[in-house]
C-alpha cells in the first residue's frame, strides 16, 4: 500500500488536504451504504495547472481507502508518479470528461445505489414531491445509457448533457454530482440520493396518490438552494461536521 512518504515527492501544494477530503468522502459513501463493492468512483482535482486528479485504487473497498492510497492520474489516465494500484477505466472516462470540460469541477462523484438506479430507470426521472428532490432537482441533467463507460467517445456526450448543471442522473445507471469542493460535491450527492430514496418509497402509494407541491414552491426552493449557497453551506458547516463524525469512528482515512 502507498504511504505518505511514497507520494510526497510528487505532491503539489494543497494536494494532501485534497487527498484527506477525498478519502473521507470514500469512507462516508461506505458508511452510508452507497458503495458497490470496488465499483463506482469519486475524484478530485489536484490544485495546480497540470489538470491532474485523484481517484480510487480499483482494487480497494471504499472503507479501506486512505489519503495516501489514492491514485493521481493525468487526463490520459496515466498514473502521475508511482502507484501500485490499477484505475477503473469507466471511472477515468466519466471523470476525465467532466474535469477537462469544467474548470469549476473540483470534485466529481458517481454512484450505483439501488435507489439512484431505480430512479434512473423511471421514464419521468426525479419527481419534485419532496424537499430533498426540490433542492436537488432544479440542478439535475440527464444522460442516456450507452453501456459500461469505457468508450472515450462518450465523454463529449456526457459533457454536452451535463452542461452547466451540477448533478446528473445517468439513465439506467446511477447518479453523479459535481462540486467546486469535495464537501460541496458530497453534500449535493447526499441530497440527490435522499431524494431518490424517498421517491422509491413514496411510489409505493402509486403516483396518482402523491401530493404535488403548490404552484411556485419548486421555483422558491430552487432559489433557496442555489449552487453557490448550497456549496458554501456544505463547505463551512456540513463538511467539517462529517469529518468530525469520521474521526470519531475511525480516523485512519487520514493516513
Amino acid at each position: 500500500m502507498a504511504t505518505l512518504a511514497s507520494v510526497d515527492a510528487a505532491m503539489a501544494p494543497g494536494e494532501w488536504q485534497a487527498r484527506v477530503d477525498l478519502a473521507a468522502a470514500y469512507r462516508l459513501v461506505a458508511l452510508y451504504g452507497w458503495d458497490d463493492l470496488i465499483f463506482t468512483h469519486l475524484s478530485a482535482r489536484v490544485p495546480g495547472p497540470e489538470h491532474h486528479f485523484l481517484i480510487n485504487p480499483y482494487d480497494m473497498m471504499f472503507e479501506e481507502i486512505t489519503a495516501s492510497s489514492l491514485v493521481k492520474i493525468d487526463v490520459t489516465g496515466a498514473p502521475v508518479g508511482r502507484s501500485d494500484h490499477p484505475v477503473n477505466p469507466a471511472g477515468f472516462t466519466i471523470h476525465s470528461a467532466i474535469h477537462m470540460a469544467r474548470e469549476d469541477a473540483g470534485a466529481v462523484m458517481h454512484l450505483h445505489t439501488p435507489h439512484g438506479q431505480a430512479v434512473s430507470a423511471m421514464t419521468f426521472g426525479l419527481l419534485p414531491h419532496t424537499q430533498a428532490a426540490m433542492i436537488a432537482g432544479h440542478d439535475v441533467a440527464y444522460h442516456d445509457y450507452e453501456g459500461i463507460a469505457t468508450d472515450l467517445g462518450e465523454r463529449e456526450r456526457l459533457v454536452r448533457d451535463l452542461g452547466s448543471k451540477n448533478a446528473m442522473i445517468l439513465r439506467n445507471h446511477g447518479t453523479l454530482t459535481v462540486g467546486a469542493t469535495i464537501g460541496a460535491c458530497f453534500v449535493r450527492l447526499y441530497f440527490l440520493e435522499r431524494a431518490c430514496e424517498a421517491q422509491v418509497l413514496m411510489l409505493a402509494a402509486g403516483r396518482e396518490n402523491l401530493n404535488p407541491p403548490p404552484d411556485g414552491v419548486e421555483e422558491k426552493v430552487a432559489g433557496q438552494s442555489n449552487p453557490q449557497g448550497l456549496g458554501m453551506l456544505a463547505q463551512a458547516l456540513a463538511w467539517p461536521a462529517l469529518l468530525r463524525k469520521l474521526d470519531r469512528i475511525d480516523p485512519r482515512f487520514r493516513d
